[in-house]
């Protein structure tokens, strides 16, 4: 069974509390069960929990790149993963209309690798760091429970990687399509001598799909354990290398019809590029005795970012711009203790568990002029010097409650105080003290029921609140264009709530029905985005509400179809200005109350028919969204599509492992169509257009 068709509900401390998730090895003729340390409560079915949540099993079976996790996610009713076909930014994901917004990065949706937090305390997150070589699974959690995940939750996106065990396989991939793409790894994995490990390497590059998206990366991703002081100590490592990878920016709809290929002319004036380099280290001790358990854990890492916008030498002229080219290097780092127990109450079972968390990043940012006299696409003279830090304490509590033998009770808080200080040390002429702080606080209280119907159906409600701060680089500019950070920036605060139907019956077929709602104040929303950079405000209450919708049947012994749906209607609530123009000073044109928010598509859908006739594997896949929003004042979206994917595979088992040959062609029918948008793009370069017809093939080879 493929990896992105293979998806169950995980009990409760895969829901809260993952860092104590250890998942067992999938049986290929069956739903993997997965055995939690964080909560066992006997009798509990694995879906029996009031929570949408998704597993996405990666195996040896995937074809294709597996370069970006966007490549696993499609499935998921919810999310949303565009690829880009740009290295220079992130995947953009958002979940259940959360995230939407960004323009770079990950925002409204926290994430983690192996547990340790790959979101920043001020929630902005990265996604280049995670290995779908050495993963096990992708768990993705939307709904009121992704509250007690902390700031930026308004859903949560964990990536685990597999423990190592004796006897596991040692893999080398290799993978080659179009555009001289190209992706080699290694993963050595097993266990011996008291040490369990997981090492995976790759190196991947590509000229790109369009002109000026040449990019390069390579990545070392560990998981190594052992058995310490009763317990079980895990040390986790994470390295990126990923430089000068170029940006084509994004095209009007002129030129996306004129040649979807090229690069904006200013990209490859300028030469846009980006360059990343990260490494951290994670130690994570969790320890069971009787009813109780306890977790430590530690990580801390440096993130290096250079990028070069066009921004020509004119605005720079202006003593208050921070110049063309942003220069980020930094620190981060972070505690979780927690403690758990698991016994009765009035003689019904009862898990409690309770902790706390610290985050911190110190990041130096500075800022360099773009050109050098004539010369543009160079570092030039220093415009921007600070220390910006930010950093995060919460503390948290669950409870897991059956009250009685078909109702159950999952409630919990979390209390989140992060403050964020800058220290200007750029204070030239005309260029005030910038210096500045802030302090953002929440209590975000979360609470469901689940009821057994029967033994097969499950029934849920579940309400909650959570919150979002402003991250760094959204109060990096203000939007009026005057010096100074946007401190007046207020955390966005949401109310949602969601019930849900789950029906597994004991042949396969699964039907999971989820309705939900949720309303935000002080939505933060981009207010311009020109040149690589965005400004960012408060533009009053909103809605996010919809139905979600993921069905699978077997059709016979080798034959499998899923299926899921989304419809998501996403709406201001309350009447705001914005501009009607590029060059416009003051906000002039009003955003009625009723109108869609930019960047979310009303419909999702996705189909997969999968079948498995002996050493094959073949795949037919269709993905469609309908057409989204990209600026405020709905005068520009992006036309909605349909595509078609097909994947082929054979197996070979042979003395000394097993080889396996496969290929897959995405856009079978060569449609054209808009993959990304950049929400209120200043210069009206609002569309990424995704690739034609794409062919990659590949090869593996598994030591026993």
């Amino acid at each position: 069974m493929n990896s992105a068709a293979r998806r169950h509900c995980l009990p409760l401390s895969a829901l809260l509390l993952s860092p104590f998730s250890v998942a067992a090895a999938p049986s290929p003729a069956s739903l993997p069960a997965v055995q939690v340390q964080a909560a066992r409560v006997p009798g509990v079915d694995p879906f029996a929990l009031p929570a949408s949540l998704d597993t996405v099993w990666i195996d040896a079976d995937r074809s294709g790149p597996n370069t970006q996790l966007s490549e696993a996610l499609g499935g998921v009713p919810g999310l949303l993963a565009r690829d880009r076909q740009n290295f220079a930014q992130d995947t953009q994901l958002s979940i259940r209309g959360f995230g939407a917004r960004s323009t770079f990065g990950v925002r409204g949706v926290r994430v983690l690798i192996d547990g340790v937090p790959a979101t920043m305390p001020d929630g902005q997150g990265q996604l280049s760091h995670a290995s779908l070589l050495g993963a096990e699974r992708i768990e993705v959690l939307r709904g009121p429970f992704s509250a007690l995940y902390g700031n930026s939750s308004g859903g949560v996106l964990q990536v685990w990687s597999a423990q190592g065990q004796a006897g596991d396989p040692w893999r080398l991939r290799v993978n080659a399509g179009a555009d001289n793409t190209l992706s080699v790894g290694a993963q050595l994995r097993g266990a011996g001598k008291g040490i369990d490990y997981n090492v995976a390497a790759n190196h991947f590059s590509t000229d790109g799909w369009r002109d000026h998206s040449r990019a390069r990366r390579e990545s070392l991703n560990a998981r190594l354990g052992t058995e310490l002081a009763g317990g079980r100590l895990e040390l986790l490592l994470n390295a990126l290398h990923a430089p000068n990878a170029q940006d084509p920016l994004g095209l009007t709809r002129a030129q996306v019809a004129a040649d979807p290929r090229q690069a904006t002319a200013v990209a490859e004036q300028y030469n846009t590029r980006k360059s990343v380099r990260q490494q951290q280290v994670g130690l994570r001790w969790t320890h069971e005795a009787g009813a109780q358990r306890w977790q430590l854990m530690g990580y801390a890492g440096q993130r290096e970012v250079t990028q070069y916008l066009p921004i020509p030498p004119g605005p720079q002229a202006n003593p208050l711009h921070a110049g063309g080219v942003i220069d980020l290097d930094g620190g981060y780092g972070g505690l979780d203790a927690r403690w758990g127990w698991n016994g009765d109450l009035w003689g019904r079972p009862l898990d409690l568990v309770v902790g706390v968390n610290a985050d911190r990043q110190r990041q130096h940012r500075t800022g360099y002029e773009n050109f050098v006299g004539t010369i543009v696409g160079v570092r030039g003279r220093l415009r921007r010097d600070q220390i910006d830090i930010v950093q995060n304490v919460d503390q948290f509590a669950q409870a897991w409650w059956q009250w009685s033998p078909r109702w159950s009770l999952l409630a919990g808080v979390r209390h989140s105080a992060v403050r964020f200080e800058s220290d200007d040390r750029y204070i030239v002429g005309r260029n005030p003290d910038d210096s500045g702080r802030r302090r953002y606080q929440a209590t975000t209280p979360v609470a469901g029921v689940s009821f057994e119907a029967s033994t097969q159906w499950r029934l849920h409600a579940a309400i909650g609140r959570g919150f979002e701060t402003p991250t760094f680089n959204e109060l990096g500019y203000r939007a009026d264009g005057q010096a100074g950070l946007a401190l007046d920036l207020a955390a966005a605060r949401s109310r949602s709530l969601e019930v849900g139907s789950k029906w597994h019956a004991q042949d396969g077929r699964q039907l999971d029905v989820s309705l939900f709602r949720a309303d935000t104040d002080d939505e933060l929303a981009v207010a311009s985005s020109t040149n690589g950079r965005s400004t960012y405000r408060n533009i009053g209450r909103t809605r996010r509400q919809g139905v979600e919708l993921q069905y699978r049947q077997p059709l016979a012994e080798q034959l499998e179809l899923q299926l899921a749906w989304t419809w998501l209607q996403a709406q201001v609530r309350s009447p705001y200005l914005a501009c009607a123009a590029s060059n416009c000073a003051v906000p002039d044109t009003v955003v009625a109350a009723g109108s869609r928010l930019p960047g979310v598509p009303r419909q999702q859908a996705y189909a997969r028919l999968q079948w498995s006739p002996g050493q094959w594997q073949w795949a037919l896949e269709a993905a469609a969204s309908s057409d989204v929003v990209v600026n405020d004042i709905a005068t520009e979206r992006a036309a909605g599509y349909a595509l078609l994917n097909l994947e082929a595979g054979h197996s070979w088992t042979l003395q000394a492992g097993d080889l396996r040959a496969f290929a897959r062609i995405d856009n079978v029918l060569d449609q054209r169509y808009i993959g990304s948008v950049i929400v209120n793009d200043g210069n009206g370069r609002f569309f990424e257009p995704g690739p034609d017809r794409r062919a990659s093939v590949g090869l593996q080879w598994s030591w026993r």
